[in-house]
This record gives C-alpha cells, sequence and structure tokens, in this order.
C-alpha cells in the first residue's frame, strides 16, 4: 500500500505569486506548514509580497525571489501567472524545471462587455502548452476553479470545494491532491489525463458569470453515492 504523501515534508515554489491566486494559495499552503517560495520577475517584489504573506499568516514559512531561483529552490512548483505571459515565463525556465512537478493553474480567458470566455490555444490547452515547452518536467494542471476571494480570506476557516487534478504522470498528481488536500475544506480529485485539461481550465469562465450573476465565490463540488 502506498504511504500517504505529507506536503509539510515539500517546498512550493509559486510563479506569480505576487498575483490573486497564486496570493492565495501561498496563504492557505504556509497556514497548513508548508514552505512557500514566492517567484517575480523582480526579486525585490517577491520578498515584499512574501513580507506581507508571513503576516499574515503568522509563520516564516514564506520567503521570495525571482522566478528562476524559485523554480529550482522549489520541489513542486505553481505557475500561477497571466496566460498572455505564460509562455514567455515558462521558456526562461526550462532548466530549473527540469524533473519537478509543475502545476499549471492559468486559465486563458477574454473578457468583453458580455463578459468571459475562452481563448483559443493552439497546443489544445494551457497545461499541453507547459508541457510542449518543459519537456523533462513533470506537466499536471489544477486549482484552476477555486475563488482566489475565499483563497486570500484567512477569516473562512476552511476553503469548501474540489480541486481536479489531471495529468499523465500518476505520482505526480498524488502529489498535487495531497497539495489540495492540505487545505482546510478542500479535496483534490483526479480528473483525467492531461489532453482533457481545457474544458477545466475554461470553466472558469462560467463560475465567473456565475459569481456576478449571484454575488457569490463560485467553486467546484464532485458528488458520487457513498459505497455500502
Amino acid at each position: 500500500m502506498t504511504e500517504p504523501i505529507d506536503p509539510t515534508t515539500l517546498t512550493v515554489g509559486v510563479l506569480g505569486g505576487t498575483g490573486a491566486q497564486g496570493k492565495g494559495l501561498a496563504l492557505r499552503w504556509a497556514r497548513a506548514g508548508i514552505r512557500v517560495i514566492i517567484g517575480s520577475r523582480a526579486a525585490e517584489r517577491a520578498e515584499a509580497s512574501a513580507a506581507e504573506y508571513r503576516e499574515l499568516t503568522g509563520t516564516d514559512h514564506v520567503t521570495g525571489t525571482d522566478n528562476a531561483s524559485c523554480a529550482a529552490q522549489a520541489d513542486v512548483v505553481l505557475a500561477a501567472v497571466p496566460w498572455e505571459s505564460h509562455a514567455d515565463t515558462l521558456t526562461g525556465l526550462v532548466e530549473p524545471l527540469r524533473g519537478k512537478i509543475l502545476i499549471d493553474c492559468v486559465n486563458p480567458l477574454g473578457f468583453d462587455k458580455k463578459g468571459p470566455y475562452p481563448l483559443p490555444v493552439e497546443e489544445g490547452s494551457v497545461a499541453q502548452q507547459a508541457e510542449q515547452l518543459l519537456p523533462e518536467t513533470r506537466v499536471t494542471a489544477a486549482f484552476h476553479n477555486v475563488s482566489a476571494v475565499l483563497l486570500a480570506d484567512l477569516d473562512q476557516a476552511e476553503v469548501d470545494c474540489d480541486v481536479l487534478v489531471l495529468g499523465d504522470d500518476r505520482e505526480a498528481t498524488d502529489v498535487v491532491r495531497a497539495l489540495a488536500d492540505a487545505i482546510p475544506g478542500m479535496r483534490g480529485v483526479f480528473a483525467g489525463r492531461l489532453r482533457n485539461a481545457y474544458q477545466v481550465e475554461c470553466l472558469t469562465a462560467n463560475l465567473i458569470a456565475i459569481n456576478r450573476r449571484y454575488k457569490v465565490h463560485a467553486g467546484v463540488k464532485i458528488v458520487w453515492p457513498e459505497h455500502e
């Protein structure tokens, strides 16, 4: 039987850790006792954010540095960068990400007066673009549909949602699921191969529309009957 994964033994790098989604996940992981490294194009900006996150969480689990150093020092790396800079950011990190687990949570969305809508991705999905750019990295896709507002609100003890985890490397997806499970209220659920990532990435457009209409912070829950 496989030993359970202890996420507190991992160091998680967050590329785009100064943005909303990266910030929220960094805060929750630090609260859970996981060491987090914030990455940014400018090391000074990353460290300024890390100092803020240390104060918010009351821990010393968060540090900041430039993207390359963040990727090199981490065991698992979350890509939470804007879609527009996704390819350029990862292209410059081929070496430090070699052999690492990458969690891609980038959503290819556009916005107009009608609201959010999915953008086409030549490679099939954002995660598949990452896979092509980083052929020796263990690419997974997860955390696309989690509200950044809820993540950053530490007065909310739990984030009640499921995280759809996709990837072709079973061990890597198990690690990502454990990182989701480390956040109170959250559950990581394996949701298929990486080739199925696009619909999960684009589902965020529907959730944003729900949030705007009903003034909520909607998430995803997977329900199945209990075994007898």
